[in-house]
Order: structure tokens, then sequence, then C-alpha cells
């Protein structure tokens, strides 16, 4: 850890395995997990998160409580979940935070999992980690959209929930 300012940078690894099988059509892809889904070993582990809600929503059907009931609903409705960043420096769980981010293996992923139809970028730090880190080329003729972020955080042009929820339904066709 080294200080920048007033500010604590900690290095973080990601932990969270990719959530992808053989019969997914859509990846969601968030950036860095937050503190409390890194303790929690779960992704979108902090309650405050809309992800869990949304999902719901899109799928209209109840989430479960149990993760693994959760993991598992993703799955059987051909969505997949993982993050841009392995690795990084981060003040808390903020993404503007973030710094010197390492990008997960997505050629290896892809070439695994050629099914994959649509990648769909929780926000716009997992779109330009991306972006930048990887490059839109590896996605090899695939959709993609940068979505809003399903953090509780309001986005700049995106204020409710409501508008949230209809953007994230471009994924409805794939499923």
């Amino acid at each position: 850890m080294y200080m920048k300012g007033n500010d604590l940078m900690q290095p973080i690894e990601n932990i969270l395995p990719p959530i992808v099988n053989q019969r997914t059509k859509i990846l969601i892809v968030g950036s860095m997990p937050s503190q409390k889904s890194l303790e929690k070993q779960h992704y979108y582990g902090n309650p405050r998160n809309h992800f869990w809600t949304m999902i719901g929503q899109i799928l209209n059907v109840a989430i479960p409580e149990d993760y693994e009931q959760r993991i598992q609903l993703l799955l059987a409705h051909h969505i997949g979940l993982w993050d841009s960043i392995q690795s990084c420096e981060r003040q808390g769980s903020l993404d503007a935070t973030i710094k010197n981010e390492i990008p997960n293996n997505f050629e290896a992923l892809f070439l695994r999992y050629p099914q994959i139809e649509l990648v769909l970028f929780n926000g716009g730090k997992s779109f330009d980690v991306f972006r930048k880190r990887v490059g839109l080329e590896t996605l090899n003729g695939r959709a993609y959209e940068k979505m809003p972020s399903t953090s509780p955080i309001p986005g700049k042009n995106i204020k409710s929930f409501e508008q949230k929820v209809m953007i994230w339904r471009c994924m409805e066709p794939y499923l």
C-alpha cells in the first residue's frame, strides 16, 4: 500500500472466476468487484447494488437469497459474469479511484466460449478498461453495449432505477 495525497491506495486481486458455461450467450462484464463483494466472494455482493433486482425484473422472476441459486438462475438464462479487471490499485470501492489496471484474459475466454453473442459492459469503467487494455477487436464481431452502471450511485444521464432497467432490457432478444 502507498499514500497518494491523503488517500490510501490498495493493491487488489480479483478472486472471482468467470461465471460462464457452454450455453452462455450474454456476458455481463463489470469493472472490479467492490470490497464487500470480494469479502463475500460473490458477484454484486453489496445489497445496495441494483444488479440482482434488475435481473429479477428483466427475467420476471424472484431472485433467490442463496448466491449459488442466483448463479444457477443466470446460467439457466444463458447469462454469464466476469470483470474487465484482474488486478488494480483502488481506494475503497469506487471505480473512479481505480489505477494501474491489469485486464482479465478475454482472448482465452472467447476462444473457450465462442457461442457468446452479446457483451454488456456494466458501467463506463468496465468498458473503458476493456477498450484500452484488451481492445474491442477481441470481441471478434460480437454485439456489445456500454450499459449504465448497476451501482446505486446515479449516473450522469440515467437517474432512475426504472430508466436503467429499460436500457438493460436490450439483452432480452438473447435470452
